[in-house]
């Protein structure tokens, strides 16, 4: 990244899981100063798992403002204003609608779509303030195509990249850029539950690889690189653009 990075402040949400915590060791090998969030204790083991980095951890829950406003307070007391936010943090229910109960329904949405609402929402200020900073969600294939028993998540993640193109045209006046990128199936433990809930999981884990032109599924690390560049300076004339990280699966 050609030092591009260093010394920026990131806040990632979701950080403990397989793309967060890829996200997070690249960021800090490129000396950036990084605040690394997620729901499961574990995100505190990132600390000891890059001991030399510069690294804060905090668990909340981002679908929740007051731990949103914990976890950016925590950040800003440990390296200043938030310069830049990686939205990684997701949820998933494999089924169709009809199976949906509306308590699922609401906890992907909240899940997916509020987090980055409230997590947007509190950088911003900051942003606003400073004149620049960027915005980058995860989204999904789920946000561009139909995909069968994903009712409630391609809803929730069609409105992540609706919200990410209203974000970018609002504020591309003020310097700040707001992107997505859309993974197709990667190989995580997010995925292995989702292939668990299904009826015959290895009938749908062939079916999900030979779904992708690729023949296979995203690494983590692939999908990491991929919203770390929009994230940086690299990509500082992109804003509004989901970046298709799914080896085909739209094209084909």
């Amino acid at each position: 990244m050609n030092n591009v990075l260093k010394d920026r402040v990131f806040l990632v949400t979701g950080a403990a899981g397989g793309v967060g915590r890829e996200i997070v060791k690249q960021l800090t090998e490129e000396g950036a100063k990084v605040v690394a969030t997620d729901i499961a204790d574990n995100v505190h083991e990132l600390a000891k798992e890059f001991p030399n980095a510069k690294i804060v951890t905090a668990v909340g829950d981002v679908s929740k403002s007051a731990d949103v406003e914990k976890i950016f307070s925590t950040g800003e007391a440990k390296f200043g204003p938030i310069e830049s936010l990686i939205n990684n943090a997701g949820y998933m229910i494999g089924k169709a609608l009809h199976e949906t109960s509306e308590e699922e329904w609401d906890a992907v949405m909240t899940g997916n779509a509020k987090s980055f609402f409230l997590c947007a929402k509190r950088a911003l200020p900051n942003m606003l303030k400073a004149g620049k900073g960027s915005i980058t969600a995860t989204g999904s294939i789920s946000s561009v195509v139909g995909l069968p028993s994903q009712a409630a998540y391609c809803a929730s993640k069609g409105a992540v990249l609706q919200f990410v193109r209203q974000l970018a045209v609002e504020y591309a006046g003020n310097g700040i850029r707001v992107n997505a990128v859309g993974p197709g199936a990667i190989n995580t433990p997010f995925l292995t539950r989702y292939l668990a809930g299904l009826p015959d999981p290895e009938a749908g884990a062939k079916a999900v690889k030979d779904a992708h032109p690729m023949k296979r599924w995203a690494e983590p690390d692939e999908v990491a690189k991929a919203l770390i560049f929009l994230a940086s300076d690299n990509a500082a004339f992109i804003t509004g653009h989901i970046l298709m990280v799914d080896g085909g699966y739209v094209a084909g």
